[in-house]
Formats: C-alpha cells, sequence, structure tokens
C-alpha cells in the first residue's frame, strides 16, 4: 500500500521508517529538504496513486488546520486524510467538513509510543467512518505493536473519538507520572532507604504498580541516580488541560489528573505567591515564624520570630 505521510520529526521520521519496513511504500514531504522525499504536498499527491490516504504528523493547532486546508485543495475525491498528531478532537469536526465538502474523507488518531514505537510498535486511537478505517487498516496495522490488533489498535468512534481517546490516555499519564515521582522524592527525603533506584527497579516485575512508565523510570535512575542533572521544570503539551476541562463539562471528577497537571504548574515557579500567603497568614493567625527574604544586596533572609509574643496552637 502506498502513504503520503507529511510531517517528518521525531514521530513521523520514525512512523515512516516502521511503515517502509512493513513493506509499504511511503512518500513524505517535510519543510527540511534534508529528510523530505520531495519537494510539497502536491508533489506528494502526484506521487500516490488514488484512492490517496494522507497521514499529517505536524504540531496540533493552526500548523494542523492549514495542512489539512492545503490538502483540501490539492487532493482528490475518495482520497483519505489522517491526523495524527496531538490535535485537539474539537478541531476534529471542522477538518472533516472541510474536507467532506471536496469529497475527501478524514480520520483522526491519536497514537501513542514516542520515540520507542518504530521498534516497539504504537498504540492507535481512531475515529472516523467504518470505510476510511478499513481503507487506512493496512497501515494501522504496520504502526501498531506485533500481536493482536485489539491490543494496539481501537476504532474509537466516529471523528473526534481518536483524539479524545489519546486526550484521556494523556491525563492518566499525568497522573501516573506524578505518583511515581512523589514516590521518589518520599524515599530519596528518609535516610531508611539507602537505594531508592534498586527499589524502583524491584518494582517493575510482579507488582501491581509495574507498567511501561516504570521501566522508563528505571532507565533515567540507571543513568541518574538522584536525577541531580535534571531540573524539576515540567511543561505539559495541552492534553491534561484539555482532559480537565472536558471533565468539567461532563460533571465528572477527575481529582488525581488535576492535581497532577497543578504540579507542573508549581514546577515553573521560582518562587510560590500563593505560599508567600500561606506563609504570611500562618505568621499572623498563630504568630508563627516567617522566612524573610533575601535582602537588597543579597543578603540571605532569616527567621523572622512571631508577630506578638504569645505562642500558638494552629
Amino acid at each position: 500500500m502506498q502513504l503520503g505521510l507529511i510531517g517528518l520529526g521525531r514521530m513521523g521520521g520514525n512512523m515512516r521508517d516502521r511503515v517502509r519496513a512493513a513493506g509499504h511504500e511511503v512518500v513524505g514531504f517535510d519543510p527540511r529538504p534534508e529528510v523530505t522525499d520531495v519537494a510539497s504536498p502536491a508533489d506528494l499527491a502526484a506521487a500516490l496513486e488514488a484512492p490517496r490516504v494522507v497521514w499529517v504528523m505536524v504540531p496540533s493547532g493552526e500548523p494542523t488546520r492549514s495542512t489539512v486546508a492545503a490538502l483540501a485543495d490539492i487532493l482528490e475525491p475518495g482520497d483519505l486524510v489522517i491526523d495524527g498528531g496531538n490535535s485537539r478532537y474539537t478541531d476534529d469536526g471542522p477538518n472533516a467538513e472541510l474536507l467532506s465538502a471536496k469529497g475527501i474523507g478524514y480520520v483522526d488518531c491519536g497514537v501513542s509510543g514516542g520515540i520507542w514505537g518504530k521498534d516497539n510498535g504504537y498504540g492507535l486511537m481512531a475515529g472516523g467512518a467504518k470505510e476510511h478505517i478499513e481503507l487506512a487498516m493496512p497501515i494501522f496495522d504496520a504502526l501498531r505493536p506485533e500481536g493482536p490488533r485489539e491490543e494496539g489498535f481501537a476504532h474509537a468512534g466516529g471523528v473526534g473519538a481518536g483524539h479524545f481517546s489519546k486526550m484521556v490516555h494523556n491525563g492518566i499519564e499525568y497522573g501516573l507520572m506524578q505518583a511515581y515521582a512523589e514516590g521518589f522524592e518520599l524515599m530519596e527525603a528518609t535516610p531508611l532507604i539507602e537505594d531508592v533506584p534498586a527499589v524502583i527497579q524491584a518494582w517493575s516485575r510482579g507488582t501491581v504498580v509495574r507498567s511501561w512508565l516504570l521501566d522508563l523510570l528505571v532507565n533515567a535512575l540507571k543513568e541518574d541516580p538522584h536525577l541531580a542533572d535534571l531540573e524539576g521544570y515540567v511543561d505539559d503539551s495541552g492534553e491534561g488541560r484539555w482532559t480537565i476541562e472536558s471533565a468539567i463539562t461532563h460533571a465528572v471528577p477527575l481529582p488525581v489528573i488535576s492535581a497532577a497537571l497543578f504540579a507542573r504548574f508549581a514546577s515553573r515557579q521560582d518562587e510560590s505567591p500563593a505560599m508567600k500567603a500561606v506563609a504570611a497568614l500562618r505568621n499572623q493567625f498563630g504568630g508563627h515564624a516567617v522566612k524573610k527574604a533575601a535582602g537588597p544586596a543579597g543578603a540571605p533572609g532569616d527567621h523572622a520570630g512571631p508577630s506578638s509574643g504569645a505562642g500558638s496552637t494552629h
């Protein structure tokens, strides 16, 4: 089967290699001349036989929307566009309508697997019409892990279902990562545990908390046992926020995923204004000691005593 692939970054480039290794022909386009197979999306379409299947693997938001809009003018009735990026599911309906007006099909596909997917396969969650899923199934089978199809691929529902599923997947990922991280920090904090990496590695088989994420933490600790070379700054790519926003819409409580997202926000603060306010309040109502900020000359802060002579039981 032939596949057009737009976007040959870390994920797209590896996906091209995996699909080719499965025996399919892949024609890729990327603005970088050193990795692209053709000079333009129009050349990509010209290199494919109808019905064409074109997989879009570019950053979410406007880059994806503009790419889909360009393909609407390039492709022909009967062709199919698959958005495999991390688009917000609310973008899928407008994309599908734009293409449908030209007789072009649309599938949204959540893709999980990261840089390891080239060798291990990708978890795929697709949304769209049954006939469009069937047209692209040889590509889905090439990308998913070996073994039963249902353990690596799901036709989640209609347009938007694939990206919604991937959004929830990433929200769960936030919670799992935060739980492992908090357990690591607690064990690092006590002298009772003398080899934290060994304990975490011992969890990797036979325990109920074993997972691929845990295996990746084991790998990271082998390289840097105390993670001393890393700064505790964690970004978020949007899916966690979208998951929580959707939970609010549907009145579904997500305390763990919400806390994990807010923990990422906290990681980006050199100082926490909120915790300054907490410190000030404790000092006001209970006379608890506070640390003064460094002075203009950079003098170190000190512990200020209670604001009154009275003790407190708060």
